[in-house]
């Protein structure tokens, strides 16, 4: 009975772990992440603020897609002690789910304290939702700083129909008050958002700066987004680009660190197996019946 649990949790935990790691999901998806260079010392108050905040945007994610933190912000307190304050947001895509946004917040977590082990302050934009935290407080200013763009490596010349298209969708989000906002014309999409505590008139300058800064950038490529600190925008004409035939289009920073968690938790697993094997009594015959090294969930990672 005892074998049988045992195996029975190795199959789960080797299966969470490698749908995890080739998870299809759009929202999971890496677009880009910074670390501050200054590093705290392990098991200092800044640490333990930390680890609060990032637990609390995990559990507030299942309930609401934007939630801002301040921790251990106490304007009595010493200036050592201020000095380990944490603040924090995460924001989720307002089209996602409660679940799904949850889901997003916690692979975010998963892979910033692997990208940004002791860092001071670090920021991680997946397709779905976004995640940042900094020891000096940032919330509710205004910053309107490039952080990321992609322009599409194909372009179109005397398409007076495209670009007609590209600049309707481009006028209505930037025009946006609300947050969130989804625009269609013709073949041409695209959708914006700004972070949640932005008021509107600030949302509204944060996308004209968005929204210039793609068609500066980018000219005329059929698809672009830009990443400010603040809010985005994103468009493609569905009729003149490809995205799963782009080779930039990809997740390697996410298999990379999904690699790194699978090997992590294989390891793991392996050093409770030996561990087991030492207190069973028929020694000579653990190993051989309880590691298949040609078992499907053993490490198995795909590269596409």
């Amino acid at each position: 009975m005892r074998m049988l649990f045992l195996f029975s949790l190795l199959f789960f935990l080797f299966f969470h772990s490698s749908s995890s790691s080739r998870s299809s999901s759009e929202s999971h998806i890496f677009i880009y992440g910074g670390c501050s260079p200054e590093k705290y010392t392990p098991n200092t108050p800044f640490e333990s603020n930390r680890d609060t905040f990032l637990s609390s945007v995990v559990t507030s994610s299942s309930e609401a897609s934007f939630n801002s933190f301040a921790v251990g912000n106490d304007s009595s307190s010493s200036s050592s002690s201020s000095s380990a304050a944490v603040f924090g947001l995460y924001q989720c895509r307002e089209d996602l789910r409660h679940s799904d946004c949850s889901k997003c917040i916690q692979n975010s977590v998963d892979q910033i304290t692997l990208l940004c082990p002791y860092s001071y302050g670090a920021s991680l934009q997946l397709e779905g939702c976004f995640l940042r935290y900094e020891t000096n407080d940032f919330l509710g200013r205004q910053d309107t700083s490039l952080r990321y763009k992609k322009c599409s490596t194909k372009s179109v010349e005397n398409d007076y129909e495209f670009f007609k298209r590209r600049d309707d969708v481009l006028s209505d989000l930037e025009s946006t008050q609300l947050g969130y906002k989804v625009s269609r014309s013709g073949l041409v999409e695209g959708y914006a958002q700004c972070v949640g505590d932005l008021s509107p008139s600030d949302c509204t300058a944060c996308l004209a700066e968005s929204v210039g800064k793609l068609k500066n950038l980018c000219g005329s490529a059929v698809a672009a987004e830009v990443y400010l600190a603040q809010c985005y925008a994103h468009y493609w004409g569905s009729g003149y680009y490809d995205f799963s035939s782009d080779p930039t289009n990809g997740d390697n920073v996410g298999k990379s660190i999904a690699i790194i968690v699978g090997v992590i938790a294989g390891f793991a697993i392996l050093v409770i197996l030996l561990s087991l094997c030492r207190n069973n009594m028929r020694k000579y015959t653990c190993l051989p019946h309880m590691i298949n090294l040609n078992h499907p969930f053993l490490l198995r990672f795909e590269f596409n």
